[in-house]
């Protein structure tokens, strides 16, 4: 039992709180997002609720890579071919990560240019859901082929079925903002419930 214990590094368990605390960040700014697209409705309780949500994922997070850190005094063995692999996959992630921004910032340019900034949510919406595939073989988690799934689909369910705007009564709603943005959040903040609890699993199996 203490050989299997071996096989499960620090460095992997501290790998599932970065992804906690991206989702934490990225998916508390969606729900910004989509709590200024509803406007007149918009009140400072969903942003507090928001921030709070965001808050219990980054402490998740937190609490295992505090864990971590026992077990890398205890069992971890880093080797140079290990060490190297780490690398290749950091450089790789930021590769994914600069073309995302990079995709991003072009399309908000293309929108403005074009007069289309209503489209701005749903097309970052996309790239965003686009860039989750090769995390997901990056990383080797394959559930984030259903977060870029989710994603994708509601950035285009959005464009496809919903008005840019919507009114009830004497208010208006910024439909594509609000409904990709909110989406968006419980999306994000659910995967990084399930990476947080796929840490918490990788940690159990740590002490085994």
């Amino acid at each position: 039992m203490k050989q299997h214990s071996n096989t499960i590094p620090g460095s992997a368990i501290r790998g599932t709180a970065s992804g906690v605390f991206f989702m934490a960040f990225f998916g508390t700014l969606w729900a910004y997002t989509g709590i200024m697209g509803l406007q007149e409705f918009a009140a400072p309780l969903w942003l507090a609720s928001a921030v709070a949500i965001g808050v219990v994922l980054i402490i998740g997070g937190a609490s295992l890579v505090r864990a971590s850190r026992g077990i890398k005094e205890q069992n971890e063995i880093i080797d140079a071919s290990t060490a190297r692999k780490g690398k290749r996959i950091a450089v790789r992630f930021n590769i994914v990560f600069a073309a995302e921004a990079a995709a991003i910032a072009v399309a908000i340019a293309v929108c403005n240019a074009t007069g289309h900034t209503a489209l701005i949510p749903i097309v970052i919406a996309l790239i965003v859901g686009i860039h989750f595939y090769p995390l997901a073989s990056l990383f080797r988690v394959k559930f984030y082929h259903l977060t870029g799934t989710l994603l994708c689909l509601l950035a285009l369910a959005t464009l496809l079925f919903l008005p840019v705007e919507a009114s009830l009564g004497a208010h208006h709603i910024n439909t594509y903002m609000s409904v990709v943005g909110l989406g968006s959040a419980l999306i994000l903040w659910g995967t990084g419930t399930a990476v947080w609890f796929m840490g918490k699993r990788l940690l159990m199996m740590s002490r085994l």
